[in-house]
């Protein structure tokens, strides 16, 4: 039954979220984590909290998340800028797209990206990736053979799949936060989020972008290009194969190959040794991104294979654990990728200093978050939220996607979205399947992929990296975000229906 008090909460909950999105959003221009302190801090007084209460709300909330997402949220975060400052990741993608015909590009682009895309960040991702998109667009516009932009052509898949990955797939800090915050089974969640994420990829990335390129004329800086392509900007050879070995016709007698500028660039500022530009092996890359989530898979099988009492089962749930399998990915990058190939330990350690404030401000974020839940939960608002919402008989996936997909479009931040989303909805996914509560993490993460405007980074560094105009922008990455959204959400609530 619902109660006065229920409404009381209900309201307060409805006031929070307001007061986060003006916070955030207003000349004030919060940053994430102070509005959701403050928020969190009012929400407990009007809640009735005691001072005593309210202290120990923040301390549990803020340690509880960072304890479970922090430590894991660093490793992944050097392990990516070890990939991609050895060259690990240009080599993966380069291997990939080597092998593709000009009408199979967008389909090896959003292959690359999803490799990538399973350790990185959605920007660093696509930073990471640029060099490659240029110097095979300016192949396909040579080649004289594609309508439209060859950049969007190629980025679409890019984005697309990377975007993918970060909302909707561990060990991203997004959906590792849904996963610790409604107790999900991380390998249930990795193998669900695979699954969905494939379709999705395939209908916002190559799909969607043999449709937009032909319809927008992108043409990025010339200077931009030559920057992340290590060559000049006029237009090079036009053959349409990505082969780094052939030269172009814009290149001059010695000059150094397309793979070796590429990675000189995107290696500039990470003070790499001369043994960078020796590249790395594809296996060896490809084991440095894959390690952590082949443990956390492993921990999965295990669980479904062997009994409890079973050594290997014990060993393969240690090395599962997210912490540990992130840990030893870490450890794994570094040896082969860092000090084996002869790079300098000052160097290497200034490179993982600098990873580490990248991430900074996510990990208040997440701790802010985490302090947001904890309120809500203390102060009743969760079981009021439960009330309401089973006495409607809400669908969950439903409802979890549309919260974090509103909060996410209304603070610029999708790690809010989901932090906040899962918050709401943990007293009601207490009682759900381990499958059901890895398809809503899916589903949470999918909405607050959706809607990417002008209030995320994201946006802003697609749109200036292509020279896009604010249309061309929204007509492409914001509707790529969105399509990944909806489709994400589609495949969700199609697996539950056999679940």
């Amino acid at each position: 039954m619902v109660t006065t008090h229920t409404w009381t909460l209900l309201i307060t909950l409805a006031g929070a979220i307001v007061a986060l999105i003006v916070l955030i959003n207003s000349r004030l221009k919060f940053h994430p984590f102070i509005a959701l302190m403050l928020v969190s801090i009012v929400v407990a007084v009007v809640s009735g909290e005691s001072t005593e209460q309210i202290a120990e709300s923040i301390e549990k909330g803020a340690g509880g998340i960072l304890g479970d997402v922090g430590i894991t949220l660093a490793f992944g975060a050097m392990l990516g800028k070890l990939l991609a400052a050895s060259g690990a990741t240009d080599r993966i993608a380069r291997a990939v797209i080597d092998r593709a015909g000009e009408r199979s590009l967008p389909w090896y682009m959003a292959g690359a990206a999803f490799v990538i895309g399973i350790p990185m960040f959605f920007e660093i991702g696509l930073i990471v990736l640029l060099p490659l998109i240029f110097s095979v667009a300016q192949r396909l516009r040579a080649g004289g053979k594609h309508t439209g932009s060859p950049y969007v052509l190629l980025a679409t898949p890019a984005i697309a799949a990377l975007a993918t990955l970060h909302g909707m797939v561990p060990p991203h800090p997004g959906p590792l936060i849904a996963v610790e915050g409604l107790h999900a089974g991380l390998g249930t969640t990795i193998l669900i989020g695979l699954v969905c994420a494939i379709p999705t990829v395939i209908v916002a990335g190559p799909v969607y972008g043999r449709w937009i390129a032909p319809r927008l004329a992108v043409d990025p800086d010339r200077e931009l290009v030559a920057q992340f392509t290590g060559g000049t900007s006029a237009p090079i050879s036009a053959s349409t194969s990505a082969s780094d070995s052939t030269p172009t016709s814009g290149s001059t007698s010695g000059s150094t190959s397309t793979s070796d500028r590429s990675e000189e660039s995107s290696g500039q500022g990470d003070g790499q040794c001369p043994a960078h530009q020796n590249g790395v092996p594809v296996g060896r890359a490809l084991a440095a991104v894959l390690v952590p989530a082949v443990l956390m898979l492993l921990r999965t099988l295990g669980e479904l294979t062997l009994g409890e009492s079973s050594a290997l089962r014990h060993v393969l749930d240690f090395a599962g654990e997210p912490v540990i399998a992130m840990f030893a990915g870490f450890l794994f990058a570094l040896f082969v990728l860092g000090y084996r190939r002869g790079t300098s330990p000052e160097t290497t350690r200034q490179a993982l200093t600098d990873s580490i404030k990248s991430v900074a401000g996510i990990l208040l974020i997440i701790a802010g978050g985490g302090t947001f839940n904890q309120v809500l939960e203390d102060s009743g608002i969760g079981k009021a939220i439960e009330s309401v919402a089973s006495g409607a008989h809400l669908n969950l996936l439903v409802l979890g996607w549309l919260l974090a997909l509103l909060l996410s479009f209304t603070t610029g931040s999708a790690t809010v979205g989901i932090v906040a989303a899962t918050g709401i909805l943990t007293p009601m996914a207490q009682h759900m399947s381990s499958v059901e509560t890895s398809l809503l993490v899916v589903a949470i993460g999918a909405g607050s992929i959706g809607l990417n405007y002008v209030n995320h980074a994201g946006f802003w560094l697609v749109k200036e990296s292509f020279g896009m105009t604010l249309g061309q922008a929204t007509k492409s990455h914001t509707m790529i975000q969105t399509l990944v959204s909806v489709c994400g959400l589609l495949m969700a609530l199609l697996i539950s229906v056999f679940a």
